[in-house]
C-alpha cells in the first residue's frame, strides 16, 4: 500500500461536505494539507481538526474561478510546500432548471466552476504532479453519467469533467500519474440541503450518502500500490428496502 504520510495534498472545496471529509481523512493518514475555499472561517475550523493528526495544514482563501488566484496559489504552494503529490477536485456548484427556461448565465457559472476551474488548476499543478508521480481525484457526480430532467446544465458540466479526466489519464499514466473519477450519488452536505430546498423537499441527511463514505473510498484508491489504478468509482446511497 502507498503511504500517504507527509504527502502534500491540495483539496478544493475543503470547507464542507465531501471536500472537508476527504481533507480530514487525509490528515488522519498523516498527509500535509493545502485547504482551498472561499469561506475562511469554515476553512480554519477544518484546519483546527486536521492539525490533530496532520504535520502541516495551511488554509488558502481564494476564488478559483479567477485565473489570477490560481497563479497566486501556485506561487504560494511553491514557497509553503515545494511540491504537490495529490490534487483533489471537490469544489462544485449546481443550479436546477429545465433547458427550455434555465438561464445561460447559470450555465456559464456552473461551467466556469465545475469544468474550467479544475482544468486550469490541474494544468497549473501538473508539472509538480508529474515530478512526484502523484495522483489526481475528480469528485464528479452520478449526474456525470446519467443526465435527468431539470439538471441538464449541471450534468453537462459533469460529463465534460469526466471527459477531461479520461483524456488526462491517457496522457499522464505513462508519466506515473494516476487519475481517479468518483461519481457519488446524493450526498449529505450543504449543497444537498440547498438542492432539497430548490426542489421544495425536506432535507433529511440520513437518507443520503455520508461525506465520510466517499472519503473512505477515495483514501482506499489513493493508497493502492502502483501496480493498480482505480479509474472510476461509483458510490450510491444504500437502500435497505
Amino acid at each position: 500500500m502507498i503511504v500517504l504520510k507527509n504527502q502534500v495534498a491540495v483539496v478544493t472545496g475543503a470547507s464542507s461536505g465531501i471536500g472537508k471529509a476527504i481533507a480530514l481523512a487525509l490528515a488522519a493518514q498523516g498527509a500535509k494539507l493545502c485547504l482551498l475555499g472561499r469561506k475562511l472561517d469554515q476553512l480554519l475550523a477544518v484546519q483546527k481538526s486536521a492539525e490533530e493528526t496532520s504535520p502541516q495544514v495551511i488554509c488558502y482563501q481564494l476564488d478559483l474561478t479567477l485565473d489570477e488566484d490560481i497563479e497566486k496559489l501556485k506561487a504560494r504552494l511553491d514557497v509553503d510546500f515545494g511540491h504537490v503529490d495529490i490534487l483533489i477536485h471537490s469544489a462544485g456548484v449546481i443550479a436546477l432548471g429545465d433547458i427550455q427556461t434555465a438561464s445561460v448565465a447559470n450555465f456559464d457559472w456552473q461551467y466556469r466552476t465545475n469544468v474550467r476551474t479544475p482544468y486550469l488548476l490541474t494544468q497549473t499543478l501538473l508539472p509538480d504532479l508529474i515530478s512526484s508521480q502523484g495522483q489526481i481525484v475528480f469528485i464528479n457526480s452520478s449526474a456525470g453519467l446519467n443526465a435527468k430532467a431539470g439538471v441538464g446544465q449541471y450534468a453537462a458540466t459533469k460529463h465534460a469533467l469526466k471527459a477531461i479526466a479520461d483524456s488526462l489519464r491517457s496522457e499522464v499514466n505513462a508519466l506515473g500519474v494516476r487519475v481517479i473519477s468518483v461519481f457519488p450519488g446524493r450526498t449529505a452536505s450543504p449543497m444537498q440541503a440547498a438542492i432539497c430546498e430548490m426542489e421544495g423537499k425536506a432535507y433529511n441527511s440520513s437518507r443520503f450518502l455520508q461525506p465520510e463514505d466517499v472519503a473512505a473510498v477515495v483514501i482506499n484508491a489513493l493508497s493502492l500500490p502502483h501496480t493498480a489504478e482505480v479509474t472510476d468509482i461509483h458510490v450510491r446511497p444504500f437502500q435497505k428496502s
